[in-house]
């Protein structure tokens, strides 16, 4: 089943090429593309354990500039990730760059395709044993561990992991509402492991990742005959999900055709799959969540909302890293611990300058940011105690993590009021009017980002 397979992306822009790797490896999950933009979208979107990567890409074809810099992009934004190098150009030279960039590994041009499909499941095969050890690092960890792993000591976050418990055993739709990297999708997974539905299938679904056109097919399935292409009767996730869960991501994103069907199955519990004459009747148990203002789209007229109600019987709000008192330093603590026993064995801990500027950190990419962030100074840090310089956040302002609109303005609220507070010397009447804002405003947001008035 296609929820199964391991993900695979080829960032390759030779369209014979790339219909010649996705036939190749039928046996995974693959996300072709063919420029960098395409291939760091395609990353966020469906963070792939292992990506092959042509060094010639556009607009440098004939070069490896454009390649290097996707490279370092990738495991910027996702280290854990197994790139797969591939040029014709200067192999020696491009591989050892390569490799002394965080690559996994090199194959020089023309491709062999059973060569490469080696290096592959060898790639997946380290990414599956790496994650099995963060598992079993976390679970033996001494951390404060709740609802499968989740590891918190807030009391905001253990009052969702409260509300979660209480409500799973209920056969209720749940939606979840919170920022990306807020542990949406764990949550999910926590709702089916304390229900009654607990034996059966979790289904994981990012409706955002999905072309329009596409979605349909992918929730409902279709029948053999259904449209070109479509050469098997395929089950969709909805029905593959019989007896168990479908966590719906990003539900904000479904269009509304689809919402109709989604609606239809919600009321009666049959679906018809495309091109299908009968309906199935189908028990799945939706959990979805979403980033987006629901009530904002259904005042526009671009999300029902007779489906919102249906989704929404119950809604969990998560909150994000930066409200939840006392986890950055729990989990920072946490994530030195777990990568200095598989990577620097030397790291013992964080300096006194790091927590300060951990806990100053807006962190718009939430629990992900940090573990990534973490994870980097571990291997880079000379040291026993990873200090501020090792963590690389001054000046950054989170660059490479700001996913949205809303990040970009939280991390210019902190800079600006952070400045504005030092100037004054602490005094937040002199900093609000510096600001432009009343003082009560500035007191607001300094709440709101969980900073004090020291700065």
């Amino acid at each position: 089943m296609s929820e199964n397979r391991p993900k695979l992306l080829i960032v390759e822009d030779d369209e014979g090429l790339q219909r010649q790797l996705r036939w190749a490896y039928e046996d995974y999950d693959v996300v072709i593309a063919g420029t960098r933009a395409a291939a760091i979208d395609a990353l966020r979107a469906e963070e792939p354990a292992v990506v092959t990567l042509d060094l010639g890409l556009p607009p440098d074809p004939d070069g490896t500039s454009e390649g290097f810099a996707t490279l370092a992009e990738i495991l910027a934004l996702k280290p854990d990730t197994k790139v797969i190098v591939a040029s014709g150009h200067g192999a020696r030279e491009s591989a050892l760059r390569a490799i002394a960039g965080g690559a996994y590994d090199f194959y020089q041009k023309p491709v062999d395709i059973d060569e490469l499909g080696l290096i592959v499941r060898r790639a997946f095969h380290l990414h599956g044993i790496e994650a099995e050890n963060e598992r079993l690092a976390q679970m033996g960890s001494g951390d404060v561990t709740v609802l499968g792993g989740m590891i918190t000591a807030a009391p905001e976050m253990l009052k969702v992991v409260r509300t979660i418990e209480r409500i799973a055993p209920a056969d209720v739709s749940v939606m979840l509402l919170g920022a990306s990297g807020t542990g949406k999708e764990l949550l999910a997974k926590g709702v089916h492991d304390s229900s009654k539905r607990r034996k059966g299938p979790f289904m994981a679904i990012n409706c955002a990742a999905i072309p329009e056109n596409l979605l349909e097919a992918e929730l409902f399935g279709y029948e053999k005959g259904a449209f070109t292409g479509a050469i098997k009767t395929t089950e969709g996730k909805v029905e593959l999900a019989e007896g168990g869960t479908l966590f719906l991501d990003e539900v904000g994103d479904i269009p509304l055709p689809v919402q109709v069907k989604l609606l239809r199955f919600l009321q009666e519990r049959v679906i018809d799959r495309i091109g299908g004459r009968k309906s199935i009747a189908v028990d799945t148990r939706i959990v979805c969540a979403t980033h987006r203002n629901l009530d904002e789209m259904i005042a526009a007229g671009t999300f029902r909302e007779d489906l919102y109600y249906r989704l929404a019987e119950i809604v969990v709000k998560i909150p994000n890293l930066a409200e939840r008192h006392g986890d950055v330093t729990l989990l920072a603590k946490h994530f030195v611990s777990r990568f200095a026993r598989e990577m620097n064995p030397q790291v013992k801990g964080l300096a006194p300058d790091a927590l300060s500027i951990l806990n100053d950190w807006g962190w718009p990419g939430n629990v992900r940011e940090l573990e990534n962030r973490m994870k980097r100074a571990v291997i880079m840090a000379d040291g026993k105690l990873l200090t501020a310089a090792d963590l690389d956040l001054e000046g950054r302002e989170g660059a490479g993590e700001l996913l949205n609109l809303k990040a970009a303005r939280e991390v210019a609220d902190r800079r600006a009021m952070r400045q504005a507070i030092a100037r004054c010397e602490g005094n937040v009447t002199a900093a609000a009017k510096l600001l432009g804002i009343s003082r009560p405003t500035l007191y607001d947001l300094l709440k709101q980002y969980g900073m004090q008035a020291d700065g």
